[in-house]
């Protein structure tokens, strides 16, 4: 336990985020704990200044203070304080996290930031890098990403993506801490289709009322595949019908354990041109471990049949820091993945969610989760990033995650004319998304996307067969500013 003594409490979470890029998942107090990190903030001569001290070291930082408008106020207040948090951190430890004193999801949007300021991406890429000691390799990363989504990026005026969650899997993965669950006896399945039908065909009048054309749809899950092919495809059916048009359509397989012939070439009928097929990693070892019903060369199989029925589009994803995997296991899942050459692959680095099993089993236990050290783990996400690359694919998305093993982040890679553009515009943030299904979060966005507005569905897929209608109303209150409980009745 860590604790914080801040004349600012309100930015205890931000300042935790800051804490755990050098001390892991952490627990952090305002009340009690060691050591104890001491600060206060003053405001004179039109300056503010931040001290921070701890284990008699001292950092601090002072700059202009900033009139006007409070929200951007708040912001460079909150990039301040965090700023002069991590100096401290820094001299204290001796650790240079990969990303610097950054703790968001997104490191693009700030040299988007850039940009719009007026600097050019190379100044942008500098500029990130130096005023958030972000090291140079990762700022480089986000100049080759900004590259590939030249000209992708933005969506049209007008234009939306869509989400259909399909929160049913053969198996859970110990690892993982979405909205989903076991398809089990499948009695779920039937209730949860209708439901969906029943969504999708409220919001094409949402749509139709707001004069919005899809660009791109995405089924992910969960593992849309887990259900029956002829539940998926009347879900899949429903929803090109109420939203016609899009350029891309996407469906996640995922599980080898449950691709088929039947169901692949479902999929390229109903004009699906993207599909993931996920070995996470290729060691069976592994698989029997976090719970995968699956070997690595399922995942070969499935991926060849794939490519046999004409599947041009085919994404991998694999994921460093398995719990028991070396840096040479990994290697190995690096060397097939080359060998079948997918037209992308999304590189993850793992992140223990406190809502799954494994921390549930590992962590609350004390046994640890049994992964390579912070040092390995930023050695495989290297090796991949220099393979890849060597191979002719590119990094056009990143993200990063609370609890990811070495303070690293998600990159996805792609062949030239192969990026996912739901991808894209759903990690940017740069287009409207409209989600459904259970646990799904519609993202709206307003005032050239300055502002963002969420409608979240209930995670519970029981609750969302029963709340369906009330989902939707969420969705119009957000989209159209009416009260939800009007648009319920």
């Amino acid at each position: 336990m860590i604790r914080l003594m801040t004349d600012s409490p309100e930015f205890y979470h931000d300042l935790s985020d800051v804490l755990r890029l050098f001390y892991g998942d952490v627990s952090v107090s305002l009340e009690s704990g060691e050591p104890v990190f001491e600060h206060h903030f003053t405001e004179a001569d039109g300056r503010w200044t931040d001290v921070w001290a701890c284990g008699g070291r001292r950092a601090a930082l002072s700059r202009p203070a900033v009139a006007g408008d409070p929200l951007e106020a708040k912001r460079l207040r909150k990039r301040q304080i965090k700023l002069a948090l991590y100096d401290l951190l820094k001299d204290l430890t001796g650790m240079r996290p990969p990303w610097g004193s950054l703790t968001g999801i997104r490191p693009t949007r700030l040299l988007y930031e850039a940009m719009e300021a007026g600097m050019a991406l190379d100044e942008a890429v500098e500029h990130v890098q130096s005023a958030f000691d972000v090291s140079p390799d990762r700022a480089a990363l986000l100049g080759e990403i900004a590259r590939m989504q030249a000209g992708i990026r933005e969506a049209a005026p007008g234009q939306f993506d869509l989400y259909i969650g399909i929160p049913f899997c053969r198996t859970r993965c110990s690892y993982c801490s979405f909205s989903s669950g076991e398809i089990g006896d499948g009695r779920l399945v039937a209730p949860y289709v209708g439901a969906l039908l029943r969504e999708i065909e409220l919001c094409r009048a949402l749509m139709d009322e707001a004069g919005l054309q899809l660009r791109a749809g995405y089924v992910g899950g969960g593992t849309p595949t887990a259900i029956p092919c002829g539940d998926l495809e009347r879900i899949l059916a429903a929803a090109q019908a109420a939203f016609p048009g899009a350029v891309e359509w996407t469906v996640e397989a995922g599980r080898p354990d449950t691709i088929d012939e039947e169901k692949l070439r479902m999929l390229r009928d109903r004009g699906v041109g993207r599909i993931s097929v996920n070995p996470q990693t290729f060691s069976d070892e592994t698989l029997r471990r976090i719970g995968r019903a699956h070997t690595g060369a399922d995942t070969i199989r499935a991926y060849e049949l794939a490519r046999s029925l004409g599947f041009d589009d085919i994404n991998m994803d694999i994921i460093a820091a398995l719990p028991g995997e070396t840096t040479a296991d990994f290697s190995r899942t690096l060397d097939v993945i080359e060998r079948l050459a997918p037209d992308s692959v999304t590189v993850h680095a793992l992140a223990i969610k406190r809502s799954s099993r494994l921390h549930e089993q590992l962590a609350v236990a004390g046994e640890g989760y049994g992964q390579i050290e912070r040092e390995g783990a930023a050695e495989m996400i290297a090796a991949a990033r220099s393979r890849l690359m060597a191979g002719g694919w590119r990094p056009y998305y990143l993200y990063r995650q609370k609890y990811m093993a070495g303070n690293l982040e998600n990159v996805g890679y792609a062949k030239p004319g192969k990026a996912c553009l739901y991808n894209i515009g759903n990690m940017e943030e740069t287009v409207s998304v409209l989600a459904l299904g259970a646990g799904a979060i519609s993202k709206w966005l307003f005032d050239r996307n300055l502002r963002i507005e969420r409608a979240p569905n209930v995670r519970n897929i029981e609750e969302y067969i029963r709340r369906v209608d009330e989902m939707v109303a969420r969705k119009r209150a957000v989209i159209f500013g009416s009260n939800p409980l009007e648009a319920d009745r």
